[in-house]
């Protein structure tokens, strides 16, 4: 078939010819018509041009070479099956030749080759779709590397003429194969990989410099200030990325990413708006956690939850890892907790933390009652009154010198019966957190 395409202006004129059943940009279809026109017209010495010129076609627009096949193609139907030969079982226009019934043979090499492709895609997308986080994503392999990953299978199973179907079962184009491996195409990606060896070595003196590593903006200014080379930015993290230099400092969070990958996590909308003192005891919770560094350079963490209105602190836990069950046993401790009581409307604050937006925590939550409000992101002042109460905790409490998690833990037990019962705030008229949370109740 002629590789020859036609515009929309050329569609649109052969598409009036009485004698084109259909056309597209790749090809047309004849009507039986002429096709039996042509055969006797042939058949009576005119030449396939001047048939085509005299039933209304420019063949210059067609082209002579889609001209001269369609009428060999013709003349080899008519000669096996006379009119016939020019139609199908289903009435349309034919002229071409049927496609070959597959042999078992053939037809078991097929599927021995996708089967093999399979195998070796999946081996390839099980290295990517993991990115180093135990989540599995949807991976699609980009066209370069469905190219190399045919060629393996060709070489390594001996499959040269299958290489029609593998791109098939691929997605891709055998065209955009062949130019993928030419040789010009080849050439260039060496060249481009030995320029990406010379900026990697640039780039590693600089992320060397001083002995001191750094991330991709302090290796752009680095490069710029002490050797007087400029790299795009883009261009630097590109090949980091290729090469594997990595800044150990202030990495992204790769649990962050997987709460994104796995669309598991909510935030939800800040219901309090700093509306700290709603004067109702048991309404307005807030809680979040902070460190504690003991002893010889021991660390821990505190989770606590406090009473907006009265300034209480209604639950604590404390642990020394930082996983969910810091957040949620401090809500558990909340439940045991005899002379809280929840008011109406009442409803939990806190920042965005992977702690609270994990779907466990929010589902205690809702069975024990409360509302979820947030603050906005990386906005410290919504959630005001509990930064302030670990300030101060950390200022009033011995904790530097507990030298075991036990001593810390009764140390922190002291301090919230202190501060709860004898602490007395001057923003709540001068009283205990305990007097205060009485004198609302008394007051409603």
């Amino acid at each position: 078939m002629s590789k020859k395409t036609f515009s929309e202006k050329e569609i649109e004129k052969l598409s009036q010819n009485p004698y084109v059943k259909s056309v597209t940009s790749r090809g047309i279809t004849y009507t039986d018509e002429f096709k039996q026109l042509f055969i006797a017209s042939n058949q009576k010495g005119k030449l396939p041009r001047e048939i085509f010129e005299e039933c209304g076609f420019d063949v210059n627009v067609i082209g002579l070479k889609r001209v001269q096949s369609s009428g060999k193609r013709w003349r080899a139907c008519y000669r096996e099956s006379g009119v016939l030969g020019l139609q199908d079982a289903r009435g349309q226009s034919s002229g071409r030749p049927s496609s070959r019934e597959l042999t078992l043979e053939e037809k078991n090499a097929r599927l021995e080759a996708q089967n093999t492709l399979l195998k070796a895609e999946n081996e390839l997308l099980k290295k990517i779709r993991f990115c180093g986080m135990g989540v599995e994503r949807q991976v699609e392999l980009p066209p370069c590397k469905k190219y190399i990953l045919i060629r393996t299978v060709i070489k390594k199973y001996h499959l040269h003429r299958m290489l029609n179907y593998l791109c098939k079962m691929a997605g891709i184009s055998r065209s955009g194969y062949y130019r993928y491996w030419s040789s010009a195409s080849v050439k260039m990606r060496n060249q481009r990989e030995q320029k990406d060896e010379q900026v990697k070595e640039i780039i590693l003196k600089a992320f060397r410099f001083k002995r001191r590593k750094k991330g991709a903006r302090s290796i752009k200014m680095t490069l710029e200030g002490q050797f007087q080379i400029v790299y795009n930015l883009k261009r630097i993290r590109r090949i980091m990325k290729k090469y594997d230099i990595m800044c150990p400092f202030r990495k992204a969070n790769p649990y962050k990413r997987m709460m994104k990958a796995t669309q598991e996590h909510r935030v939800v909308p800040n219901l309090l708006n700093r509306e700290f003192k709603q004067d109702i005891p048991g309404k307005v919770l807030l809680t979040d956690i902070t460190y504690l560094y003991y002893g010889t350079g021991r660390k821990a963490y505190l989770s606590t939850i406090k009473d907006s209105s009265t300034n209480e602190i209604v639950a604590y836990h404390v642990s020394d890892r930082i996983t969910m069950d810091l957040a949620t046993e401090t809500l558990l401790n909340l439940k045991k907790n005899r002379r809280f009581k929840k008011a109406e409307g009442a409803f939990i604050h806190s920042d965005q933390g992977t702690h609270y937006t994990h779907p466990d925590f929010q589902k205690l939550v809702k069975q024990m009652g409360l509302g979820q409000s947030m603050s906005r992101r990386g906005n410290c002042w919504d959630n005001a009154p509990q930064e302030s109460f670990f300030g101060h905790f950390k200022d009033e409490a011995s904790i530097k010198p507990c030298t075991t998690m036990e001593e810390l833990r009764r140390e922190i037990k002291d301090y919230m019966t202190y501060y709860n019962h004898y602490r007395y705030q001057w923003n709540l008229k001068k009283m205990t957190p305990i007097q205060y949370r009485d004198h609302l109740l008394r007051a409603a």
